[in-house]
Formats: structure tokens, sequence, C-alpha cells
């Protein structure tokens, strides 16, 4: 297979683990004969500070040319410490969404068995935790209309949803589940809420087009409340877009790091990549950032183009990164292991899996291994 992937690395740590995420996909090139063509763009506070746009036109039509992207990071403290700027690097991802039509945001969750003692959950509450967040993308109250005062003393922010909006998420959510444990859970506000209460009737009425999935429902505050007590009861969970957002970045902490979780985000044309992270600009170019998130999104590109042997080549050699200690310092204080190593390891395993298996742990540790 032949693809032109779009590279976004973005602020802070994106260009160093986006760099990572390639070395993953050329190493499967290589070993499955696959050819993926890499070109990249700015975005973010990197592109306001060379045009003064955080999405230069130049950059959607890369993305737009392209057959995937793969995104890095957004995001820069000068941006988030002055309320008064007009112009902020999200706006370039949230006009990307927008522009490519990218309505679903689809968000794993995994407790790593090796990696359990990391969380800060209790390990019998978090064992066997593997549930999908689809997140409503690019409607509710982040694309509504939004009011100031002239005094500046009031605001508001319009939610909005249309029937269309909710049912072309809803059926990529069903069906996730029935591919899955057929278990799908709307998480809303319909006690309160009138966009709820529309989700609730659409997502009921799509429902019986799936009779071999379960559908059940939790307000939000619960369902907020269920995920750090019982996050394996889940297998699928379908929300709006700001409750997305926040319940997300909640199930990150099961696995122990938000270093670890991928996401993609699809629509009828295009498909975007991006770990869930920010940029913490704190560790930019330190070789100290966590890599595996990004490239477990590159596994989620090769699974959106149905190449599932090597997606799942990918995540064995990551698995078996976290098994044999090969990792990056937020997972493991005393490693001597930089995000390049972590980078090179896992690519090296996707092309000589026997052989890495085989190399002596001790070896590893000193860098010994031709394959750090």
């Amino acid at each position: 297979m032949k693809l032109n992937i779009a590279l976004l690395p973005g602020d802070g740590i994106g260009p160093d683990v986006v760099v990572q995420a390639v070395k993953s996909l050329q190493a499967v090139a290589e070993a499955f004969g696959h050819s993926f063509q890499f070109e990249e763009a700015v975005v973010g506070a990197a592109a306001i500070d060379k045009t003064g746009d955080p999405l230069p036109d130049e950059t959607l039509e890369v993305c737009k040319k392209s057959d995937a992207v793969l995104f890095g990071a957004i995001g820069d403290p000068k941006y988030d410490n002055d309320p008064k700027a007009k112009v902020r690097p999200e706006q370039g991802l949230l006009k990307l969404r927008k522009s490519l039509g990218l309505f679903t945001n689809i968000r794993p969750i995994k407790a790593f068995p090796t990696l359990i003692d990391k969380s800060p959950l209790k390990k019998d509450i978090i064992s066997g935790t593997d549930f999908t967040i689809y997140r409503e993308l690019t409607g509710g109250i982040y694309f509504g209309e939004k009011k100031l005062s002239e005094d500046g003393t009031v605001a508001s922010d319009l939610s909005e949803y249309s029937e269309a909006e909710i049912e072309r998420i809803a059926h990529l959510a069903f069906k996730a589940a029935r591919s899955r444990r057929k278990k799908l859970t709307l998480v809303d506000k319909a006690n309160v809420l009138e966009t709820s209460r529309l989700w609730r009737r659409v997502v009921t009425s799509i429902g019986k087009s799936y009779p071999d999935v379960e559908l059940d429902f939790l307000f939000v505050d619960n369902a907020a409340m269920q995920i750090i007590l019982n996050p394996s009861q889940f297998d699928v969970i379908l929300t709006e877009n700001m409750f997305g957002d926040i319940i997300s970045d909640e199930g990150s902490v099961i696995g122990g790091s938000i270093g670890l979780l991928a996401s993609a985000s699809v629509g009828t044309d295009n498909a975007m990549f991006e770990p869930i992270h920010g940029s913490y600009p704190q560790a930019k170019g330190k070789d100290i950032a966590n890599p595996v998130a990004s490239i477990l999104s590159a596994a989620m590109l090769l699974e959106h183009f149905n190449l599932k042997e090597e997606a799942e080549a990918v995540k064995f050699a990551v698995e078996r990164s976290l098994e044999r200690g090969v990792v990056t310092p937020d997972l493991d204080k005393d490693s001597k292991y930089g995000t390049n190593k972590v980078g090179d390891y896992i690519a090296d395993f996707i092309l000589h899996a026997e052989d890495t298996l085989q190399v002596n742990k001790e070896n590893i540790e000193f860098g010994q291994s031709t394959i750090i």
C-alpha cells in the first residue's frame, strides 16, 4: 500500500514524539512492503511565530491532499497565560478538525498489565480495563455562537446539535461496540440539557438497528465517578464534545501516564491521528518525552487503512518495550532511556521481533544492544 501522510509536529514535545512515530511507520513499510511518503507542515504556536496564523492555508492544503494526518501536540505558555490573546494555537486545531470534517474522536483507554502499579488507582479496580471513547468533535459548546457583553461582565457559549450530527457518530460507535464486547454507554446530562435529551432520543432510535448491542445511559457526573470506581465495566462510551473532552482526559490516569494514550479523529473523507497529551513545553528537546502515545497513534492510522497485522506489530512492539522496562522517565524515574532510544527499540522490534526478544536485558540497559 502507498500512503501520503501529512506530518504536523506542532509545539513543545510534538516534534520529539512525532519523529518516533515516523520511525515505527518506516519500520512497518520495510517489514511489510509498503510505501509511506511524509510531508511536514507547521501548525499551532509554531505556525503563529512563522506566519501569524495557527493554521496557514499551506498547511491545510498539505492535509487535504494527504491520505492521513499524523499530529504532534499544540499549545504554548505564552498564549495560555495571556487571556487577551486574539490568536491562539488551539484555534488552529479546532479549525483543522472543522475544515477536514473530523466529526469523531476515538480514544482507547487501556490498563497495560506491566504498568498497573504506575496507576494512582488500585490494581483490583483497573485490572482488565479496556474501553474506547467516541467523542463528537465538531459540534456543541466549543463551536456554538459565543457572546461577550460590551462591558465584559457577561458571557455565553451556545451548545447546539442536530440529529444528523448525532446520527453519524452514533452509527460508528455502535459498529465499534458490535466488533468488541457489544456494549455501548451514552454519557449525557439528559436530566438538565435539551441537547442531551436530543442525543438520548436519537441514539435510542438508532440502537434498534443494532439489537445485538446492549445500550445503557449514564449522566456525565456519574460516568466520571464510575470511570474511577469501576472502569472495566465500560466497552464503548459515546458522548458529546465537551463531556468527551473531560472524561477522556480523566481516563488517562488509569494507565498511569497520559503519555500512553493515542487517538484518532475521523470524518467521511479525512482522518488525523494524535497523542492526547499536551505540548509539555518544559520537556521540549530534552529527550525525556514519552513517545508511546504517538507511536500507538501511528498504529491507529494503520488500522484505519485496514492494515491490521501491521498495527498489531506496532502494538506488540510497544507492549514488549513496556515489559522489558525500555521506557522513558515518566514511567520509571530510574530509566536510562530517552525518547529516541525508546523509539529506536520499538522500531527495531517491528523489524526484528525474534532477535529483539532474545536480547539480554542487561545489554539493553547498558546500551550494548545493536537495537538501540
